[in-house]
């Protein structure tokens, strides 16, 4: 067993990028995940990676040594998956990623709810409005709103996400409100945007009566933070495009007001995804179920 938890270190660290982050994911300290790696490369007789004081870098044997790695540390836990899956007591550690509005606001209240209910387990939450890769970030269920891409992962529909366009009054006052989808190019609104590297939104797209118009908006503000986004709406520095969910206390209390309400953006998808191995593991399989059951209350009108 400490072979097999060295090798969980090891595949760790080169996929989060540090000896630290590697230990914090799995709840040791930096000090006892770097003496993990070197019994590992005593154990093995060469360096799995080139340290400096600022740098952790995989040797070639290290790359070559994790792709074997984490198929034998993916054994070991699809092995105690099916030995748990004759128990009604799912155990172990879940994975977990959401952007964070609706990962602040409906999945991470939820999460000690699922743990009184099952307490052999632990939830590694990560809330981003960037994009994740759920293999490559080593997670076992991703939160997403939006339209998910093609893949090999399997999706599980949670709610529409009804999404609208809304500004401070005070913006509207000084700026003029916009009449008509193509008034926010030609009287040149400024436009919030969600901004990452490979973002999507880049543009926005609003329903028309001649169908979805895509308008490619700018301004001088974009983030990678849906909060900030929120709270630069309120102070007056712009128009935003949110989730109904994520700005409803706002509306309610006049903080903001909806612009173009016959021209409302393009609604999305609330769901996860999870590889669809992981469905062998009850813990998953379990967190899964209980998440689609009981998240999709900021989706329910009042």
């Amino acid at each position: 067993m400490p072979y097999i938890e060295s090798l969980r270190v090891f595949v760790r660290t080169m996929e989060l990028g540090s000896i630290t982050a590697g230990g914090r994911d799995l709840r040791i300290t930096p000090a006892v995940a770097s003496n993990r790696i070197k019994e590992l490369e005593n154990r093995l007789g060469v360096r799995l990676f080139n340290r400096t004081t600022r740098n952790l870098s995989p040797t070639e044997v290290g790359k070559v040594y994790y792709e074997h790695a984490k198929k034998v540390v993916e054994s070991v836990e699809d092995s105690e998956a099916i030995v748990a899956g004759f128990s009604d007591a799912p155990r172990g550690a879940i994975r977990v990623t959401a952007p964070l509005g609706i990962g602040r606001r409906a999945i991470s209240p939820l999460i000690p709810k699922f743990v009184d209910d099952y307490p052999h387990t632990q939830i590694r939450l990560r809330l981003s409005d960037r994009k994740v890769d759920i293999f490559e970030d080593g997670l076992d269920v991703a939160f997403f709103i939006g339209e998910p891409a093609d893949s090999n992962l399997k999706l599980r529909k949670i709610a529409d996400c009804e999404r609208i366009l809304c500004a401070a009054p005070e913006y509207l006052k000084k700026h003029g409100t916009p009449e008509s989808p193509g008034d926010l190019i030609a009287k040149n609104h400024n436009c919030l945007l969600l901004r990452y590297p490979r973002s999507p939104e880049y543009f926005w797209s609003l329903n028309t009566p001649d169908g979805m118009v895509r308008l490619e908006v700018s301004g001088k503000y974009d983030a990678d933070d849906g909060d900030v986004l929120t709270r630069w709406a309120i102070e007056g520095y712009g128009i935003v495009n949110k989730p109904l969910f994520d700005v409803a206390d706002q509306l309610e209390r006049g903080e903001l007001v909806e612009v173009l309400p016959n021209n409302k953006p393009k609604g999305a998808m609330f769901g996860c995804l999870y590889p669809h191995k992981r469905l062998q593991d009850p813990k998953i399989r379990y967190f899964v179920e209980f998440m689609v059951e009981n998240c999709r209350q900021p989706f329910t009108p009042n």
